[in-house]
């Protein structure tokens, strides 16, 4: 049983809220915020179960919404099984190995991303490199997320290097979350960590998060190209310094 502390849940509701913001303006950001937040309460499996179902319902809710936008069908659906395959390997991780050395190793691949845009800013990942290495990084992410229920540090920067626009970057990322949660929810369910009523506790997340996404859009909808691109990258050093605090404290 899960103990339902007030406090507990009122910490949870803020933090799925912000995550909801953060995924209305970006496509990106539910999982880095409530994960941490959740573990902080109860542990990371369930936080990882608990946070792949309202994963499914909001990724499923904008890759329809921005369906128009694709950067290109195969490129995404490549990216997305990739990102499926792994998100198994990574579930079965889940349960037997400790995730610091991975996110050690994350935090510092994001926070040399970060330092390479800051220190080079015209820097940009052609399309034709990002085909051919499309594969790999999507299965890294996908174990990432599968391992530790957060693959923004790969799969958003990868995307970020591409400097897509607002819209195509959503239609993108939300097509790849949403395929890993396809193969994701049926794995935590095998390994005995999605229970009927961490299924029942994900289904009620999806509320405050579906709930403030529309916050997020409205903001991101009067920022400039340049704006979203430097609140991406700010998202990636909040995400990389949480990373760094996580694999060493």
């Amino acid at each position: 049983m899960i103990d339902l502390s007030g406090t507990a849940l009122a910490v949870i509701f803020v933090a799925l809220a912000l995550g909801g913001i953060l995924k209305g303006a970006t496509g990106a950001g539910v999982p880095v915020i409530a994960v941490p937040v959740i573990a902080a309460f109860y542990d990371v499996r369930l936080a990882v179960a608990l946070i792949a179902v309202p994963n499914f319902f909001t990724n499923c809710w904008q890759l329809w919404k921005f369906r128009a936008h694709h950067l290109s069908t195969a490129f995404t659906w490549v990216f997305a099984a990739s990102g499926a395959l792994g998100a198994i390997v990574g579930t079965v991780l889940l349960a037997t190995l400790p995730a610091e050395p991975l996110m050690l190793l994350v935090a510092i691949s994001v926070t040399g991303y970060v330092a390479l845009r800051v220190v080079v800013p015209e820097f940009q990942l052609q399309l034709a490199v990002a085909r051919r290495i499309v594969w790999p990084v999507g299965l890294v992410a996908g174990l990432l997320q599968g391992a530790a229920g957060i693959s923004a540090p790969v799969s958003v920067s990868f995307l970020n290097a591409l400097r897509l626009p607002r819209p195509a970057f959503i239609a993108t990322i939300s097509a790849f979350f949403a395929a890993m949660t396809v193969t994701q929810i049926p794995t935590l369910a095998l390994a005995g960590l999605m229970t009927p009523m961490i299924l029942t506790l994900g289904v009620v997340a999806v509320l405050p998060i579906f709930a403030f996404m529309p916050v997020g859009a409205w903001l991101a909808q009067r920022m400039s190209q340049h704006g979203f691109d430097r609140l991406v990258l700010s998202f990636l050093s909040v995400l990389a310094l949480k990373l760094f605090y996580d694999a060493l404290v």
